[in-house]
């Protein structure tokens, strides 16, 4: 029993088995085992104490305990003398290693709490990082670290005090990133939430909990309202792609619903604006149409068929428009684009003479004073006998009164001339020659004419020019060319060659 209880002293680490013997260098080396491993223990750290030490420490004390007991059998305990108190004694002291490993548990635990909890405001200062930046874009990574950091903590640590404040954590990371939501920006929050909407794919949705879901009705609200306001801006292209991105992720929605009704009201207003602003208009009701063909058919039913009656009936109105504004290029196109689409409608025949003027008039400006009149005037009517007198193809333009074009074939053997004065002298005046020619019938008045020579192998610039038509006279108009730098060039403004018939008694 002696033996016993020296040993179960020294298993409690602190050497007392050696001090009942008087065995003062061995009771020493116990206490300084001890002591280091408490040096090494204190204060208590997440990662606790190493495993080797703990079993370095533990075999030293068992190493100790049979030592005292083996020593014990040869010798007396002196002031010990009943045995029964030494092993009573060491029995009650082994609670000392166990109650300081209980304690260290605890304070390891602690410390633990303590590194999560500083973990956790080393994520809560990125996530405010991000919410300082100017925009989302420029706070992403950030709240992307911080989201992480959340989700991380909250899955590997569920039961720890941090863990248990991530859900109001990432409450107001989710309020922060939808600041411009929050603020009826919502152009300017479709990024943020749609990121938001992305998350779960990326943390999983049981970190994010209810929040999973949260940003599905915002995100819906700002792509059918951002959408809405840019077609009313006349931007349906960006719009449309968020209108599209809405029929997409969320085809069930209300927000999907107000679509339809919204955009035949968008249509319904720029039609009823018409002739008032007509390109523009014309213009925004292409792209209502080229939108809601993209759209879900039964979601825009009747959104298209209203969005073309009021292109046919702008786009007629938008070259006028372009006509008066001096945009005679623009108007020609438009006049002639509304002409070859819409064979039906009561206006072609305008459209094809407007379109015949506004090309004249963008070499000869003076020839767009004015749209040509819808009707030709009545009374007498003058001839005019048009000829070709150089070499290829002319395309004669002609409008003022009247509004035409006519087109006279090659001249076989013409060719071009030296100067313009050749030119007014020769041209159309040899009887051996056969010139292609035609007869027109002309009101009096100002006309302005166009002259465009096709050739297959030389540049023939345009030639514009203008003359009046009086009563009593009959004319004779010769188209020729001109040889000049690069290629053949048409004469200036009096190169077509206007002489009188025999017998007028007047040169015209």
């Amino acid at each position: 029993m002696r033996a016993v209880g020296a040993g179960v002293l020294n298993l409690s680490g602190l050497g007392l088995g050696y001090l009942a013997l008087r065995q003062w260098l061995p009771a020493g080396v116990c206490v300084a085992a001890t002591a280091g491993l408490l040096v090494a223990a204190l204060p208590a750290s997440p990662e606790g104490v190493p495993g080797l030490l703990v079993a370095a420490w533990a075999a030293v004390a068992v190493l100790a305990a049979a030592d005292a007991a083996r020593r014990a059998l040869r010798r007396p305990l002196r002031g010990w003398p009943r045995p029964a108190l030494v092993l009573g004694l060491g029995l009650v002291l082994l609670a000392v290693p166990a109650g300081g490993a209980v304690a260290y548990e605890s304070a390891r635990d602690e410390a633990v709490e303590e590194m999560l909890l500083e973990r956790l405001a080393k994520t809560d200062a990125l996530a405010e990082r991000a919410a300082g930046r100017a925009g989302f874009a420029a706070g992403k990574k950030e709240y992307t670290r911080a989201v992480e950091g959340y989700a991380g903590l909250a899955a590997d640590h569920p039961e720890r005090r941090a863990a248990k404040k991530v859900p109001a954590k990432l409450e107001a990371l989710y309020e922060s990133v939808a600041t411009p939501y929050r603020e009826d920006d919502h152009c300017e929050a479709i990024e943020p939430l749609t990121y938001l909407r992305e998350l779960p794919d990326s943390v999983g949705e049981q970190a994010l909990g209810k929040l999973a879901t949260w940003p599905d009705k915002p995100l819906a609200d700002a792509l059918y309202t951002c959408g809405m306001d840019l077609v009313g801006q006349g931007q349906a292209g960006t719009g449309g792609d968020h209108l599209t991105a809405l029929f997409e992720e969320f085809p069930e929605s209300k927000e999907a619903g107000q679509v339809g009704p919204a955009l035949l009201t968008e249509v319904s207003e720029r039609s009823g604006a018409l002739p008032d602003d007509a390109c523009d208009n014309t213009s925004r009701l292409r792209a209502l149409d080229a939108l809601a063909g993209k759209l879900p058919g039964e979601s825009v039913s009747g959104v298209s068929d209203k969005a073309r009656s009021g292109v046919e009936k702008g786009t007629y109105s938008c070259g006028v428009e372009e006509f008066e504004d001096g945009k005679f290029s623009e108007a020609a196109e438009t006049f002639t684009d509304f002409a070859d689409t819409y064979k039906g409608n009561k206006n072609r025949d305008k459209a094809r003479k407007a379109a015949i003027a506004a090309e004249i008039a963008e070499e000869r400006p003076a020839a767009g004073r004015k749209l040509p009149p819808a009707k030709s005037p009545g009374g007498t009517r003058m001839e005019l006998v048009v000829s070709n007198g150089g070499p290829g193809t002319v395309e004669i333009l002609y409008t003022g009164p009247v509004t035409g074009r006519l087109t006279l074939k090659a001249c076989a053997g013409c060719k071009a001339y030296d100067s313009v004065a050749a030119g007014k002298a020769g041209a159309c005046k040899d009887k051996s020659t056969s010139y292609p020619k035609q007869r027109l019938s002309l009101p009096a008045g100002e006309y302005h004419f166009l002259y465009k020579r096709g050739s297959s192998t030389d540049t023939v610039r345009n030639h514009s020019s203008g003359a009046r038509i009086e009563p009593g006279y009959t004319y004779t108009d010769c188209a020729y060319t001109v040889k000049g730098l690069g290629g053949l060039l048409p004469p200036p403004v009096d190169g077509a060659a206007w002489t009188p018939p025999p017998g007028t008694g007047r040169d015209r």
